[in-house]
């Protein structure tokens, strides 16, 4: 699937552009290059619908002057000085940042599991017959039960980045994911699940993502009307909170953000923020972590960082860019990159982000079933629609939900057809909270448990 030259090949491609930037006599340029290889096949109405396979990539060009930065992106290196006049043309129009240069070359340490090469003997063939398995197997479990959409896929891709101050890396990747939107349709009633699992490594047990979705379309089915609007302990499950988890707090923990009072963490630093006994980590080391590597996406080693400690917030995270303009703005002192550039890919500019972020406890995590039995009554939602609305200046939320289930006396008696979900999300983590014992993420780099919050949170029954 991926050529055994294909990270040589992409270095010297690499280099090529790098003595384009040299003969038009830039002085700092960045070239940041990807290709990726990989197969797919996605499911619909009960069927492998369409499989595919391909490869994609190309090439990022920053360039530097007096502080001011342009960026041109191509596929073609024969388009080489056409990009790289067009990304000095930018950065010639574009503001001044006083002390914005392109960081220097450190040594870093390579963090393993970013390949399983096992992943390579994968080829459509095998595809498809997992496509099948997972087929059969959501109606050996139920009879009724069809997967309406999701699919699978393997990927391999190799990654470089080579910088006029000596910075020359690179690296290969690997995937794995799975992805399964299931339904049962009876008797006038249509419920659902989408459950999914992605891994850097061949994932060993594909029918666990069919087995939610299943679990959860059949106990979403016996419904009962829904009573009052009231402020009450929720249960989120892992699979619930991740989506408005990754809205809220990411973004929340940027170091540009905390400085210009956009961050409901603002003002903070050193105050309680969550509960005592919460920590969270941005570690950009995890081994197989999928945002994880040894450098991040302008070439500086990645480390792993406490943000959260004990409740109180101890950290943030910056690129070299965002450092250096917050500081020549005046809102903060001094500030340098925390190893937290980002990209979208080779056509944009790195940003600055999370790498992989870990939530947990400092106290005893509970099983799923604990969990019910310590809220006593409330409410457990397992997916919501709409966390893109929420609000990652202030933390509110209001969104739907039509996978929730009604707890009473420690006990589930019942699933709701829909309802409204609201609150401060930041508010409900300085409560009482009781984080789970399910590690497991949808999202690849968010790991986040299943979390029970008893204060701060609304649910409004259709």
């Amino acid at each position: 699937m991926i050529p055994d030259d294909a990270l040589e090949r992409l270095m010297n491609s690499a280099n090529k552009i790098g003595q384009v930037c040299e003969k038009a006599n830039v002085t700092q340029w960045e070239v940041y290059a990807t290709q990726g290889y990989g197969h797919s096949l996605d499911f619909e109405a009960g069927k492998i619908a369409m499989a595919s396979g391909g490869g994609d990539g190309g090439f990022g060009i920053r360039v530097v002057e007096n502080g001011r930065y342009g960026y041109a992106h191509l596929v073609d290196i024969g388009n080489s000085e056409k990009a790289v006049a067009q990304a000095l043309s930018i950065a010639r129009k574009s503001p001044s940042i006083k002390g914005f240069n392109l960081p220097a070359n450190q040594d870093a340490v390579k963090v393993e599991g970013m390949f399983d090469k096992e992943l390579l003997n994968i080829d459509s063939e095998m595809l498809l017959e997992q496509g099948d398995q997972l087929l059969a197997k959501a109606t050996e479990l139920d009879s009724r039960a069809s997967i309406i959409g999701g699919g699978i896929g393997i990927s391999a891709g190799v990654g470089a980045i080579i910088t006029s101050s000596g910075i020359e890396a690179g690296g290969s990747r690997t995937s794995h994911g799975v992805g399964v939107q299931l339904s049962i349709d009876e008797d006038g009633l249509m419920t659902s699940s989408y459950e999914g699992d992605t891994s850097r490594f061949e994932l060993k047990n594909l029918d666990s993502s069919v087995e939610k979705a299943v679990h959860w379309a059949q106990v979403t089915r016996e419904q009962i009307s829904g009573g009052d609007t009231e402020d009450c302990p929720v249960l989120m499950t892992n699979n619930g909170v991740t989506p408005l988890f990754s809205v809220v707090v990411p973004a929340a923990v940027t170091g540009e953000r905390l400085v210009r009072g956009e961050s409901f963490w603002s003002g903070m630093m050193g105050q309680s923020v969550m509960a005592d006994h919460l920590n969270l980590v941005d570690d950009g080391r995890m081994e197989g972590g999928l945002a994880s590597g040894s450098r991040d996406d302008e070439g500086i080693p990645t480390r792993r960082q406490t943000l959260v400690e004990n409740g109180k917030l101890k950290g943030q995270l910056w690129s070299t860019r965002s450092a250096a303009k917050e500081v020549s703005e005046g809102r903060i002192d001094q500030a340098m990159s925390t190893g937290s550039a980002s990209r979208g890919g080779h056509t944009s500019p790195p940003g600055c982000s999370t790498s992989d972020l870990i939530l947990s406890s400092s106290k005893t995590t509970m099983s799923r079933e604990r969990l019910i039995e310590e809220m006593d009554s409330g409410y457990i939602v397992h997916s919501v629609m709409g966390a893109h609305t929420a609000n990652p200046t202030s933390g509110d939320f209001s969104v739907t939900t039509s996978a929730i289930l009604k707890v009473e006396n420690g006990e589930v008696i019942g699933a709701l057809s829909q309802a409204g979900f609201s609150g401060n999300l930041a508010k409900a983590f300085t409560g009482r909270v009781i984080l789970g014992d399910r590690s497991d993420s949808t999202t690849g780099s968010l790991h986040i448990p299943d979390i029970l919050f008893m204060d701060g949170l609304r649910i409004n029954p259709a």
